[in-house]
């Protein structure tokens, strides 16, 4: 659980749902309709059948605001389970990032560099330019672009945070 200087802290809620259409619809007007700011969001279903999607949240408020939003999730038809990750006990939370970097003698070896400092894999390369693959923690990857600024980043693509309860802990 992160605590921010104004009373906010970050919170990665973790919402069980029946696959269907119109629920991510339903859970962002949610969103929108009430001033909330999403900073991450990623869906996916989690049953072989399909019929069930997890949507992972990373949102901030004060203590109040995020209980109001968990509260109103688990009001939302067809919400069978709302977890606040990052106040329910330990979790992992992890996001991956495709980084196009474009560069050439000195600044290109220093990329590399640095990527093999942070584990990042070099899925493409031509001459001028890398892409990169990192996954990790969202301050990995924010640590890994700050350092890839100055050397020629050019763009990123990040999927959101996915995150789930440690130890024997489920959403169902």
């Amino acid at each position: 659980m992160v605590e921010q200087n104004n009373g906010n802290r970050s919170a990665t809620i973790s919402v069980l749902v029946e696959n269907e259409s119109g629920v991510l619809a339903r859970v962002i007007g949610l969103f929108s309709g009430r001033g909330y700011n999403i900073d991450s969001l990623t869906v996916a279903p989690v049953e072989r059948d399909r019929s069930k999607s997890r949507i992972t949240i990373v949102t901030s408020g004060t203590e109040m605001v995020i209980e109001q939003i968990k509260a109103q999730l688990g009001r939302l038809v067809p919400v069978y389970r709302v977890q606040d990750l990052s106040k329910d006990g330990p979790h992992l939370a992890r996001e991956l990032a495709l980084i196009k970097v474009v560069g050439i003698g000195d600044a290109r070896q220093e990329a590399l560099r640095l990527a093999d400092a942070f584990r990042a894999r070099v899925i493409d390369a031509s001459t001028e330019s890398f892409i990169f693959e990192l996954t990790g923690a969202t301050d990995k990857l924010d640590a890994f672009l700050d350092l890839m600024r100055p050397l020629g980043l050019a763009e990123v693509s990040r999927t959101g945070v996915a995150a789930i309860a440690r130890g024997k802990s489920t959403i169902e």
